[in-house]
């Protein structure tokens, strides 16, 4: 990692990020995720979602320039694609936009069907392996989970600490979905196209369907299916699915 060896243990670090933030609002979180020399260079993780405009809107006030890593798994919907521009214009943002090599889709998804039989290993290779390269150069990276989203986000804290010797930060980890609604409503942001349409979770187009009212937002994912996330993990420094990392 860029990170010198002299500095702490990365749990160390993230226990006593957690300690002296833990009553901090979002702002504060993200602005120490970008100042902190305990944390090092950060990148923003952002899937250009139902509620991403929030930190991304957060990011563009304190930093502009921090690089914002937007994958595009090549399964995307079209209105995601079109908002992620929207945004990412109206904000100024550094967004690099990172895909899957084409080589390996093309083996392993000749025919773009690999989701509907096995979708983990479609993160894999769609998701998990380009954004394992891109984050590279990288000692944390932030992203939108919230606690409110449930599942193994329930018990989230504002830094994690992972694997690969990174740092996770979760600005929004306390928010609620009216924290989020107020804010887009109060900043004037654009909302996803999407969300109104009965899709407050959102991810590539194979995957999601809507969410019926009393529904929990991430019902619409990978429904039907023993699956909640992508699965990311990191194990010996490189990811691996959820499964892989229980044997």
């Amino acid at each position: 990692m860029p990170l010198e060896a002299a500095l702490p243990p990365v749990a160390e670090r993230v226990a006593d990020l957690n300690a002296r933030h833990a009553h901090h609002s979002a702002t504060q979180v993200l602005d120490r995720a970008l100042t902190d020399p305990l944390i090092g260079r950060a990148a923003m993780v952002s899937s250009f979602g139902a509620d991403s405009v929030v930190l991304l809107h957060m990011m563009s006030v304190i930093d502009r320039t921090t690089p914002v890593l937007f994958l595009d798994t090549e399964m995307l919907f079209p209105e995601t694609l079109d908002y992620q521009r929207t945004v990412a214009d109206r904000l100024r943002l550094n967004v690099q936009v990172i895909r899957p090599d084409r080589d390996v889709t093309f083996l392993q998804d000749p025919n773009n069907r690999m989701h509907a039989h096995n979708p983990d290993r479609c993160c894999a290779f769609r998701k998990d392996a380009p954004l394992q390269t891109a984050l590279a150069p990288f000692d944390a990276w932030i992203t939108g989970r919230k606690r409110f989203q449930g599942g193994q986000r329930a018990a989230l804290e504002f830094f994690e600490a992972d694997d690969a010797g990174r740092i996770k930060i979760n600005p929004l980890a306390h928010w609620s979905p009216d924290d989020i609604s107020d804010y887009i409503t109060n900043n004037r942001l654009p909302r996803h196209p999407l969300v109104a349409k009965g899709y407050p979770s959102l991810g590539c187009a194979p995957c999601t369907t809507r969410v019926a009212d009393g529904e929990d937002q991430r019902a619409g994912r990978w429904r039907g299916q023993d699956k909640t996330e992508c699965g990311i993990h990191f194990v010996n420094g490189r990811f691996q699915r959820a499964e892989e990392a229980a044997r």
